[in-house]
């Protein structure tokens, strides 16, 4: 992980997987250690699984009856005080939903993002008034106000310049299809603006972007979802619907999502390949 302070929602689930590890290593269940803490058992289970944060007493609480010794403990409070601190996402969370902006959180330190992305430009590689107008066209269903509309898209800006061009960026792999490039927000000019942003993004040393055509064969029928890999976490898939999103963890499920990105990504056009047909439907954005 990086060497900054890095994410305050990876160090709360960090936290809360180190306590768990912790008590496992002393052969205690859940139930069985919130006895003798005179806790609930859904207390132990809420931090453990990152829900509550707790308190500097009860890390001490713990740290006693799991017999630790000073170095382990200065490392959970240390662990505490990151997950403590703000996130940029959080200067948005009045018009993020609650997931995405876990997402966020996690998205901060991961190393490695794969996107699958069937139907627009991602967001993480659009420009604001593509974006804008992404958001619009949502917003009588899901009844975002102006305000939030002007939010998010800000939200989406700032996520670019924090993911995209932070000095330890990840490394960013985006398959998306070809009808995303055709499927029009706005006026041509957004469209035209939005090709030719996407070429110089994909441009960037860290940065893959290839288009699975429409005639080329579509080995797995799944909606988009975001890969994200860590150095010291296991990975996680997000998937987003219109109300609700949610995350894959289970190691199984996001082992087949990683097998499902590497088909998609076989059929799709090399780079170079890509970036062609994207020039050309920039060209066409111009009549």
């Amino acid at each position: 992980m990086p060497s900054q302070q890095g994410s305050p929602t990876v160090r709360r689930l960090r936290l809360g997987q180190e306590l768990r590890l912790l008590r496992e290593r002393r052969s205690l269940t859940g139930a069985r250690a919130a006895k003798e803490l005179g806790w609930s058992a859904s207390k132990v289970s809420r931090i453990e699984a990152a829900k509550t944060m707790p308190s500097a007493d009860d890390i001490k609480a713990m740290a006693g009856l799991y017999h630790l010794d000073g170095p382990k403990l200065d490392e959970l409070f240390g662990l505490l005080r990151d997950a403590e601190q703000r996130g940029w996402w959080e200067d948005y969370e009045d018009a993020l939903p609650e997931e995405y902006t876990r997402f966020l959180g996690l998205e901060a330190e991961a190393t490695h993002q794969r996107n699958w992305e069937p139907q627009v430009v991602p967001g993480l590689l659009q420009t604001e008034d593509y974006a804008r107008e992404v958001i619009l066209a949502t917003r009588g269903i899901a009844r975002i106000t102006h305000s939030g509309v002007r939010s998010r898209v800000e939200a989406r800006l700032d996520r670019q310049q924090r993911v995209l061009h932070r000095a330890d960026a990840c490394i960013l792999n985006v398959v998306l299809d070809e009808s995303a490039l055709t499927r029009k927000f706005g006026e041509p000019a957004v469209m035209r603006e939005q090709m030719e942003h996407l070429l110089e993004v994909s441009l960037l040393p860290h940065v893959s972007v290839q288009v699975l055509t429409m005639d080329s064969l579509h080995p797995v029928n799944t909606g988009a979802f975001i890969h994200l890999k860590f150095s010291a976490f296991d990975d996680v898939v997000y998937l987003e619907q219109l109300y609700t999103a949610h995350f894959v963890e289970d190691l199984e499920r996001v082992a087949g999502y990683e097998t499902a990105f590497d088909h998609i990504r076989s059929e799709a056009l090399d780079e170079d390949e890509s970036r062609v047909l994207i020039q050309r439907k920039a060209m066409l954005w111009r009549r």
